[in-house]
């Protein structure tokens, strides 16, 4: 399968013979990046943010997920966990947590996950072989709580999403927070993350991605 970053949240996952997903489309006038012009069978949402909905963006999309359940379309069998991120506030933001199956290589994409995931949550999303997770801080999780979250769910690949770059009009932290908290070097980035079982790393290992223009 490939995964291809978009900006902020937003990724393409495709796959031959399985329908295609794109995760938390967002409006560019609110978060920066080039307008989005993807296709997609599936969309999912995290939570109700123009930085994370903007479903309108992703043509012939037959399924906006915005919440928890269990679906399976195309193929993909679709887990979604719903994280309240701890007391109930006015700054606390309900969302959900989707993790992707694509015959047997699991994609997790957390959203806008605020706080460390509790080991019940942990426990629905099951075992993740790729980690898409926020790094950036703001809303989501800092680079600290993302390291946590790491080494909790001990993915096969890590890709950092959700963190400053030079077209994000959103102010986050970044990424090498993130990279130093992980214990690494400066990572170079790639234009997409192509995926098969065999290539599945043992140990844990973080993948940076270019953000494509949609």
């Amino acid at each position: 399968m490939e995964i291809t970053w978009y900006g902020h949240s937003c990724f393409r996952l495709t796959e031959r013979n399985f329908v295609t997903v794109v995760t938390d489309p967002f409006d560019n006038k609110v978060v920066g990046y080039e307008p989005l012009k993807l296709k997609a069978e599936i969309v999912t949402v995290s939570h109700d943010a123009s930085g994370h909905n903007y479903s309108d963006a992703v043509k012939g999309s037959t399924h906006v997920l915005t919440g928890p359940g269990e679906f399976e379309i195309g193929g993909v069998f679709i887990t979604a966990v719903q994280t309240d991120n701890g007391k109930k506030s006015k700054d606390k933001v309900r969302n959900t947590v989707y993790v992707f199956d694509y015959d047997g290589i699991t994609v997790a994409h957390l959203g806008d996950l605020q706080q460390i995931p509790t080991q019940s949550e942990i426990e629905l999303l099951g075992t993740v072989n790729v980690l898409l997770i926020p790094v950036g801080g703001g809303n989501s999780l800092n680079a600290a709580k993302a390291a946590e979250v790491v080494s909790m769910l001990e993915p096969n690949l890590v890709v950092p999403m959700h963190y400053d770059t030079p077209d994000s009009k959103i102010k986050l932290d970044d990424l090498n927070k993130f990279i130093k908290e992980m214990g690494l070097s400066k990572q170079d980035a790639q234009p997409s993350l192509k995926v098969t079982r065999s290539s599945l790393p043992s140990e844990t290992h973080v993948v940076v991605l270019d953000y494509q223009k949609g």
